[in-house]
């Protein structure tokens, strides 16, 4: 009987012990991928396969195991860089770099996987390609420079240094660039009397204009007011000439011309004797005379 329950028990125990070994073996046949990462797997430290996307994968127990790496947006700020511009100026760059992994074989093999390593060489291609954008450019093209130009050039430029690490930079982008003190002042006050010419060359230029408008202006005026007199005069004239061939035509006999003369003699008498204390010295030939001593009760 006592033989008996030490089976049993042995056999439980051995029971528990195969249920425990088959749990801990399926736990370490499976293990889960993110969504942002990458899981390498490898046999004896060799990767045989790297999965990349999402879900519950398997491996071979206690012989394979799992490396997992980030494929997210890692932020490095990369030191201020003291450059030279294509004419010998001085300017501090103050950069940062997006960068991810998008080769974890790569990445694994050439920097071990360890960001630390991965941001030295981020830092020395940034700069390398900082340097050679800059120094193809002068100081006042440097400044001038749209940020997404320089962002574009200096990306493209560092990413050809890095291509046999397994990772990219999304973005090399300039946060800030200044000049040295020692210089700031007598640069700064060159760029305002550059600006303060080319202000007063545009002013110039648009006097010259103004004036350019204005003279042609005047010139229009004279020669419209000059057609409008010559227009008036020819008018004036045909008036008075339409005047005398009426007048002619209605004083064409000799009883309206001597009517006419009348009225012209009533006219003028009336005039002279507008006022106040007229007094009028005729000669008795005078129309005016005449006009006295005719007899209207003929």
């Amino acid at each position: 009987m006592e033989k008996q329950m030490k089976t049993n028990s042995m056999r439980s125990v051995l029971i528990t012990a195969l249920v425990i070994a088959a749990v801990v073996l399926l736990f370490s046949s499976f293990y889960t991928v993110r969504r942002n990462e990458y899981a390498a797997v490898r046999q004896f430290g060799r990767i045989v396969r790297v999965e990349d996307s999402a879900g519950l994968k398997m491996k071979v127990p206690f012989i394979q195991n799992t490396q997992k790496i980030s494929k997210s947006l890692k932020l490095y700020d990369v030191p201020l860089s003291d450059v030279i511009t294509r004419d010998k100026k001085s300017m501090i760059a103050d950069n940062y770099a997006l960068w991810r992994v998008i080769d974890p074989v790569k990445y694994i093999r050439t920097l071990d996987a360890v960001d630390v390593r991965a941001e030295e060489r981020i830092e020395a291609a940034v700069y390398n390609a900082l340097k050679n954008v800059i120094s193809s450019m002068n100081q006042d093209e440097l400044i001038e420079a749209r940020g997404e130009k320089l962002t574009q050039l200096l990306t493209d430029e560092a990413n050809s240094d890095i291509g046999d690490y397994g990772i990219e930079i999304a973005t090399a982008e300039i946060k800030s660039l200044d000049l040295p003190d020692d210089n700031k002042e007598s640069v700064y006050s060159r760029m305002i009397s550059e600006r303060q010419n080319i202000a007063a060359s545009y002013t110039a230029q648009g006097e010259a204009e103004a004036q350019k408008i204005r003279n042609e202006t005047d010139r229009k005026v004279i020669v419209m007011k000059a057609d409008a007199e010559k227009q008036a005069e020819i008018l004036e004239a045909e008036g008075e000439a339409e005047y005398m061939k009426v007048l002619a035509d209605a004083y064409n006999t000799d009883d309206k011309a001597d009517f006419y003369n009348f009225l012209r003699s009533l006219d003028a008498f009336r005039k002279s004797l507008s006022g106040k204390d007229n007094t009028i010295i005729l000669n008795r030939d005078s129309e005016l005379a005449k006009l006295l001593y005719m007899d209207f009760s003929e």
